[in-house]
């Protein structure tokens, strides 16, 4: 299937959003929206320090030709948790590539926690996302990507299509991290060991601004154990044969995942994040509103 983009077809969404510390309480003080996308009033479940912030698509999935672009800037010593209000899903294309382009910037002392729900991509379909983060020193971002290549749950594989993700994080000129992802939609692919082996779902968590020590490297790896086990209690879902990873980087570290339970990314991602939040801010459990839905 030969992906064309073509000006003037499907939604040219856009959001602006850009968040300021004032005396020690994040804000949302520019907020510019172009439908499909639009976010929802900030909230601040666990104090007037850290901004949550719900990112709604109200097309209800994205379609060949679709545009979106998301801005996103944290001002100096802003906190902000940024997740979306449902899964997005990416329809059968009739040929035209759906594209979204995300830009972050973090200025020195702030954090983003950039948590989407999964994306769902379905057979047939063409996706590319693009996301840059540029960090100032003394900048955090932790942020993670889980993709269902086919409705698995309708016995739909992803034989037909393509995906595409480019991610880049940047500090001072420096690329901290550059993950360059592509998958054409083939039942050859989607069974190779050198593709998605057969497991429908991969996902991703990044963490970067700050070094880690080796013990929360042994401690990620450790988390997902304990939340696979958890998961196999209480369902009929196989996890022994899902393929994890945990990589220290030069300012952080990434955590990988390939295998077949949302559930299971789910928990060892959320785990792994609580992990983060606790050794670097001191912030307990806080699990966003729309995730329990």
């Amino acid at each position: 299937m030969t992906a064309n983009l073509q000006a003037g077809e499907g939604w040219h969404g856009q959001l602006k959003l850009v968040y300021a510390d004032r005396l020690n309480s994040t804000q949302l003080i520019y907020n510019h929206h172009q439908a499909p996308l639009k976010v929802q009033r900030p909230f601040y479940p666990e104090g007037e320090k850290v901004c949550h912030s719900v990112i709604l698509h109200t097309a209800g999935g994205i379609v060949g030709g679709d545009l979106l672009s998301c801005d996103i800037h944290l001002q100096a010593n802003a906190q902000a948790v940024m997740t979306t209000a449902a899964a997005s899903k990416i329809y059968r294309s009739n040929g035209l590539i759906a594209k979204q382009t995300i830009n972050i910037q973090v200025e020195t002392g702030a954090c983003l926690e950039w948590l989407p729900q999964e994306t769902i991509v379905f057979d047939g379909g063409i996706y590319r996302q693009d996301l840059r983060v540029e960090l100032a020193d003394g900048a955090n971002f932790v942020g993670w990507e889980i993709t269902r290549f086919g409705r698995s749950a309708r016995g739909e594989k992803f034989y037909q299509g393509e995906w595409r993700s480019h991610t880049e994080v940047w500090q001072n000129g420096i690329p901290l991290w550059i993950d360059r992802q592509w998958l054409p939609g083939s039942a050859a692919v989607f069974h190779s060991p050198h593709g998605l082996s057969g497991k429908p779902i991969v996902g991703s968590l990044v963490w970067l601004g700050s070094p880690v020590s080796l013990e929360i490297i042994a401690t990620a790896r450790s988390l997902f154990t304990q939340h696979s086990q958890l998961t196999t209690q209480h369902s009929q879902l196989t996890t022994h044969h899902s393929l994890t990873g945990v990589t220290r980087l030069e300012n952080g570290f990434l955590c990988r995942y390939c295998g077949t339970s949302t559930t299971e990314v789910r928990n060892w991602l959320t785990a792994v994040w609580q992990m983060l939040r606790m050794n670097f801010f001191h912030r307990g459990i806080c699990i966003p509103r729309v995730w329990q839905i």
